[in-house]
């Protein structure tokens, strides 16, 4: 049955192709009948009203107000994107009233969400929210996919925005001269990466990109899984039966899933062929469990049919009616070998024309060239095998666009950007933000804690050592924790048989060693633990019942079900040990050099139905596996690389249902030589610190100047800092890029760690922040964190000092790392060319109240309030400012003159115009510290230090928040800096 209202809203809405026009005018033009129905929208907004789940009206106008909501380059409103004032102005053009628009807001709200950030060249905007729109045959079906799969509308939009800004950079298919752009996409560990090339793969084909060539891991494994979800989610049922008549077994013989439990209900359908419906067909290369072998049909496999002849395959008549190919293929040197020979063969004009889009699946693994450029013969580059096949497919495919996918770019922004023929992202550099429901490293750690003894609320919640005095090694505890909480989700599912889809799988991981002979001693030992565990007896359940009382009630999340008592969960956990012990044993092992040792029945997520194990295993479940419904981990694997020791990171990712229920057990003092420790949980907290600083890093700078970038790719790696001495961000030591020179943060909280700990250089600090402290009053003010009455506060001692005064200070001061600060130091040092300047400074320094506060005089100086902090990465820091600080030195800074002179106690009273804000911290790392009977405290032992906040006065509205100095200036954009281990 013909669904009219859809209709009628389709066509108006495609002839919007500008952006929102009146909606009624524009109805009555293209409207058949002299009156078009609903010309009141009446009957729209009554469907709009009582539309349920996949109404594909509603649908539609999610995809229409969301793209206006988020579209960068809006010329029909001078509203800035994700506002209530962008969304009013796209229904004034359409001529809505009040009620309707209150409809839509309800069943579509402004799309808030944070988008992703992008460091690129300056865009062509050749692609376009109206061009997309145009062609959207296979995104259209993959969006409604991913709605029936349960996807929210704020979810769907974001893949939208997220895959939208990719294809944009690349190049336009149809240009006539050929441009090969390069670029990354970063996202999250296990946050769903391969969702976001799904949705670029499907708005490349659209557009026009005739060849899609995956690189999809290193195993037959991984490979096989990326080609399942494009086949599934992408491709679907029509191009892989291409014409045979599934009601026809024999017709069936040799097609792709037949034995797959998920075919084909879970496979989109196009509802016919593409090419009958006016789209046009996909070809598949390569299937499920075949990898790249030769071109199926030999050179005519790449032959597109033209409709005119005498016209390159670019050229639009004929691009768009040409069917599309798709292969994913193993990043493995005879499978690539195989495929540049059959290129080779096909030979150059032809290739010419195709565009081409390579989607390189973790692309920091295998995909990098690693040799030493010192070894290089005299003008030549020598290339690892995986690399330098790469290098020669762009070189085959001068059409060809590479867009490398990562959790860890650190390797790939340190390729060398003069390398034309490597992957440097030379064109785009894009962070996606950390998705709705992701459990991330920031879930694990608490990094805004300053009592450093003190243990956070994530990792009382989530994190167990390996060791406790009372039982030593926790594994056996570790196995207790994996079959309480399967036990918990089968309660949960049965209380909300909602939740049982998210409990299909549910596993554990045991990561200790890299060795494959300890892989199997170790999984020895676990099924002894394991079957000596007596979990069905009183024993058992004596030990599960004291474990569920202590470490999951307390932490349980009050909006899923969860048994009041023990006694409520005990008949769940004999069908989970039932579980988890079916086909014969609870551990597999997950390693080894072939292939075989990974085709495992019970480890094949996509085909098992249940997948309730123990694994234990190494490197190959450390990168690109999923481990389906990991719960628990026991993790004590060591590494000296932060991109690799992230990829370790299994137990990040989504984890609904069940995620109070997580638990990491790992090594808080690992074995490193002979005599050194390392804690591997401090490990991850410094990762997580580089990271979110290298993402905060690019968001500030992602912002457009005179519409160009402050910061292009090729300027990335020197915001890339490392906190543990011996924990180098990549493998590679020597990073090509510009020098960073200056950091501008107006209205940004800077807070410096790297402070030296020879006794003669702290000693220097104090003397030169001593006259500082004459200045401050001697009676303490009292102030507020926040404008409401009776929340959080503090007492302080404040002072003003003059902005050349301050200067004087900073400069001289001593640094274990000088570049740590040095760059802020220059802004604060150039602060009014081009903006009013800085008058003043205001110095807090906060003092504590509490009975067990510390105090000391330092110099002579008056009793300081010490706080006690700890070097946590190396010579570097932890957290220094309190939130209360923080927060209130930002509102002092951020306010504006009429704020700053009404008077009172709030923070915003001290405001004035060109006025920055100093909150000093005198930190002793002794506890307790040294203070002698006369109460002083040496200056030796004293770190003066300190968080600012400049004024935005100090810089102009539009000048760049960041400036590099090339080192070598015969090539101004790509210099070259050697930084060894240590250095920020």
């Amino acid at each position: 049955m013909t669904d009219h209202l859809l209709q009628l809203h389709g066509d108006v809405l495609a002839a919007m192709r500008r952006g929102p026009r009146n909606f009624a005018k524009l109805a009555f033009v293209l409207a058949e009948d002299e009156e078009p129905a609903d010309t009141d929208q009446s009957d729209f907004r009554d469907r709009v009203t009582a539309a349920g789940a996949g109404d594909e009206l509603t649908a539609l106008w999610h995809r229409t107000l969301t793209g206006w909501d988020l579209a960068e380059q809006a010329d029909w409103s001078t509203a800035a994107p994700r506002t209530d004032e962008r969304r009013a102005d796209a229904y004034d053009r359409l001529g809505f009233d009040t009620t309707l628009r209150k409809v839509l807001d309800h069943a579509v709200p402004v799309f808030r969400e944070p988008g992703p950030t992008i460091i690129s060249t300056t865009p062509t905007w050749w692609y376009s929210r109206d061009t997309a729109a145009v062609r959207s045959f296979y995104w259209s079906a993959y969006e409604q996919l991913l709605r029936r799969k349960g996807w929210s509308d704020a979810a769907v939009a974001g893949l939208d925005e997220a895959s939208h800004a990719v294809v944009e950079r690349l190049a336009d298919p149809t240009r006539p001269d050929a441009y090969g752009a390069r670029g990354l996409v970063v996202g999250y560990v296990q946050s769903g990466k391969t969702a976001n090339f799904t949705g670029v793969t499907a708005k490349a084909i659209d557009a026009g990109y005739r060849l899609v060539i995956v690189l999809g891991g290193t195993l037959n494994l991984l490979r096989g899984q990326t080609q399942r979800r494009l086949d599934m989610e992408l491709i679907g049922q029509e191009n892989i039966l291409r014409g045979a008549d599934p009601a026809d077994p024999e017709a069936l013989i040799g097609v792709d899933y037949q034995d797959d439990e998920d075919w084909p209900e879970k496979f989109v359908s196009h509802q016919g062929r593409p090419s009958v419906l006016g789209a046009f067909d996909i070809e598949r290369l390569t299937t499920r469990d075949d990898d790249y072998k030769s071109l199926a049909t030999g050179i005519r496999a790449l032959e597109f049919d033209k409709q005119i002849r005498t016209q390159p395959l670019y050229a639009p008549d004929n691009l768009h009616r040409a069917a599309a190919r798709v292969m994913v293929v193993k990043k493995n040197k005879s499978v690539l070998s195989k495929l540049i020979k059959d290129l080779k063969k096909i030979g150059g004009p032809l290739l010419s024309e195709i565009p081409t889009l390579i989607i390189d699946d973790e692309s920091d693994q295998a995909s990098v060239n690693t040799t030493d450029p010192k070894k290089w013969e005299e003008g030549k580059v020598t290339r690892t095998a995986i690399n330098g096949q790469i290098s020669q497919l762009l070189g085959l495919l001068p059409r060809a666009q590479y867009v490398g996918y990562t959790a860890t770019p650190f390797a790939n922004v340190f390729v060398d950007p003069g390398d034309g023929d490597d992957i440097f992202p030379r064109d785009f550099l894009i962070s996606l933000p950390r998705p709705t429901g992701y459990m991330g490293v920031q879930d694990f750690h608490d990094l805004d804690r300053t009592d450093e003894s003190a243990v956070g609320n994530a990792e009382r919640a989530h994190v167990r050592g390996i060791y406790d005095d009372a039982h030593g090694d926790r594994l056996a505890e570790a196995l207790d924790a994996f079959i309480l909480t399967g036990a918990l989700k089968l309660y949960r599912a049965s209380h909300d048989p909602s939740l049982e889809s998210h409990f299909r799988h549910h596993t554990m991981l045991v990561h200790e060693s890299v060795r494959m002979a300890e892989h199997a001693a170790l999984a020895l030992r676990i099924s002894s633990i394991w079957h000596q565990a007596a979990y069905t007896g009183p024993e058992g359940h004596a030990r599960l019942e004291a474990l569920f009382t202590s470490d999951f009630q307390p932490f349980a999340d009050d909006g899923l079900p969860t048994p009041a008592s023990y006694g409520e969960l005990r008949p769940y956990v004999s069908r989970a040990r039932q579980l988890i012990n079916s086909g014969g044993t609870p551990v597999l092992v997950v390693n080894g050099d072939t292939e075989r040792d990974y085709d495992q029945p019970d480890l094949d997520f996509d085909r098992t139905p249940n997948v309730w194990k123990i694994l234990v295993g190494g490197t190959k479940l450390s990168r690109g596996f999923t481990v389906e419904g990991l719960t628990v981990t026991y993790y004590r694997r060591r590494t000296q690389q932060a991109d690799t020791l992230m990829q370790m990171g299994r137990w990040f990712g989504f984890r609904p249902g069940y995620r109070d229920l997580v638990r990491l057990y790992i090594g808080r003092a690992e074995p490193a030589g002979r005599t050194r420790t390392v804690d591997l949980y401090e490990a991850f907290e410094a990762i997580c610190r580089d990271e979110e600083t290298f993402r905060a890093q690019l968001t500030r700078y992602a912002t457009l100047v005179d519409g160009k970038p402050q910061v292009t790719p090729a300027q990335i790696p020197p915001l890339v800092s490392q906190h543990l001495s011996w924990l180098k961000p990549s493998a590679r030591n020597k990073m090509f890029n510009a020098e960073l020179v200056e950091i501008r943060s107006p209205g940004e909280w800077v807070e410096p760690t790297a402070y030296p700990t020879a006794p003669a250089d702290l000693r220097h600090n104090v003397e030169v922040w001593r006259p500082v402290l004459d200045l401050l009053g001697a009676d303490s003010v009292t102030l507020r964190r926040d404008a409401i009455a009776g929340g959080d506060s503090f007492e302080a001692q404040i002072g003003t000092l003059g902005h050349e005064e301050l200067l004087k200070v900073l400069c001289d001061l001593r640094w274990s790392v000088p570049s740590e600060f040095s760059p802020h130091l220059e802004s604060l040092l150039s602060a009014g060319e081009g903006g009013e300047g800085i008058d003043d400074w205001l110095v807090i320094l906060p003092r504590q109240t509490s009975s067990r506060r510390v105090e000391a005089s330092v110099l002579g100086s008056v009793p300081l309030s010490l706080a006690h902090r700890s070097r946590r990465r190396g010579d570097l820091f932890g957290a220094i400012g309190e939130p209360k600080h923080r927060e209130a030195a930002l509102r002092i800074a951020r306010a504006n003159r009429a704020e700053g002179l009404s008077g009172g106690k709030a923070p915003e009273s001290f405001a004035r115009e060109r006025r920055g804000v100093v909150v000093l911290y005198p930190v002793v790392e002794e506890k307790p510290p040294t203070v002698s009977p006369a109460g002083d405290i040496a200056p030796e032992h004293l770190v003066m230090a300190f968080g600012l906040v400049a004024p935005r006065s100090s810089t102009a509205t539009q000048k760049n928040l960041v400036r590099f100095r090339t080192v070598d200036s015969t090539r101004k954009d790509s210099a070259i800096i050697e930084r060894g281990a240590g250095v920020s």
